[in-house]
């Protein structure tokens, strides 16, 4: 038999979760289960599911326990095996499955196949769950050799994966791409590819993945501040002042506004001297900073902070990580941030 095109990397998650005694839990004999969820596919669909193979690993997790340790070791495994697969399906938690999306996009910068991620918001043997028809879609479109991105497949659509936020707790059509159109969709057995919406045009020679060691940012060096009315000085301080603390996220009002308020400022100016990299990115989901177009936010730039246009806030935390995890200068990490380098600017 000709080798597998794809490879499924079970990572835990609700899809592959069964009841346990306190509620669902992660379980295994993933490879058996998914065989028999295929076999109730119209025959149609059966016939048009790629052929793979499944790696498990030993350690499920339920995705809110994601670190970027997690993430680092997902890209690692996907470029150790690059040469041996057409392209990746991630069967991922859903709550923190955008965020694992973003920094894959950011470790695998040149891929030149397809890394899908998916998950479910019910188990897979629950009778109504979406689980069976993600992992078709899934499949699907990782067997399209003109995907050459790490995007995500979820209730019909594939969305650029450093695009993309969880928008639902509960409904089946949980995830959105705010300020990207979809990279394609699934329409009745057919498989649907926007392919000028993708990577693949950008996308130059050998992959030049950048795999780090995020050891040094995964103990909390990197803050995530959401504004809210009244906030202050000391409040801002608690966070940035703290010298484990190498970076932040500040999530402002609208167009990139903060509270009239100087010792704010003093503080952010404060951490940016200190060499801790601040990006700030709206708390609207659609939209993006401009940061100086309103006298409550000039102050900002002056204050070294970065903008960071219409990223999510995972496209931002995820580079913020990648980058400060790199051997490079600041100067070339802030002009790094401020430039798009995998279209999630």
């Amino acid at each position: 038999m000709a080798h597998p095109r794809l490879l499924i990397i079970y990572t835990g998650g609700t899809l592959g979760m069964r009841p346990g005694d306190h509620g669902l839990t992660p379980s295994g004999n993933i490879e058996a289960r998914l065989a028999k969820a295929f076999r109730q596919l119209p025959l149609p669909q059966q016939q048009a599911l790629p052929s793979f193979e499944v790696l498990s690993y030993p350690q499920l997790i339920d995705s809110s326990s994601a670190t970027p340790n997690n993430w680092a070791q997902l890209a690692g495994d996907i470029a150790e095996r690059l040469k041996d697969y057409q392209g990746f399906v991630i069967i991922h938690g859903t709550d923190t499955l955008s965020w694992t999306a973003a920094s894959l996009a950011y470790q695998l910068q040149g891929l030149d196949r397809p890394v899908i991620l998916t998950g479910a918001m019910q188990p897979l043997e629950t009778p109504g769950s979406d689980a069976l028809d993600n992992l078709y879609g899934a499949l699907r479109f990782a067997d399209q050799p003109h995907v050459k991105e790490a995007a995500i497949y979820f209730h019909g659509k594939l969305l650029r994966g450093v695009r993309a936020t969880k928008l639902h707790s509960e409904a089946m059509d949980a995830f959105t791409s705010p300020n990207y159109p979809l990279l394609g969709e699934r329409m009745g057995d057919d498989i649907v590819h926007y392919r000028g919406r993708g990577l693949v045009d950008q996308q130059r020679g050998a992959p030049r993945f950048e795999l780090p060691d995020y050891t040094t940012v995964s103990d909390g060096a990197i803050v995530r501040l959401v504004l809210w009315p009244g906030i202050t000085a000391w409040q801002l301080a608690a966070w940035l002042d703290d010298p484990r603390v190498k970076g932040g996220i500040l999530q402002l009002w609208g167009a990139g506004n903060l509270p009239d308020d100087p010792s704010l400022l003093a503080v952010l100016a404060k951490a940016s001297g200190e060499g801790k990299m601040l990006v700030a990115i709206s708390q609207c989901p659609q939209g993006s900073v401009h940061l100086g177009a309103y006298a409550a936010g000039k102050g900002l730039l002056d204050a070294g902070v970065l903008s960071g246009d219409g990223m999510t806030p995972e496209a931002a935390f995820g580079k913020l990580v990648h980058l400060l995890a790199q051997p490079i200068t600041d100067e070339d990490r802030r002009h790094r941030f401020l430039s798009p380098l995998v279209g999630e600017r």
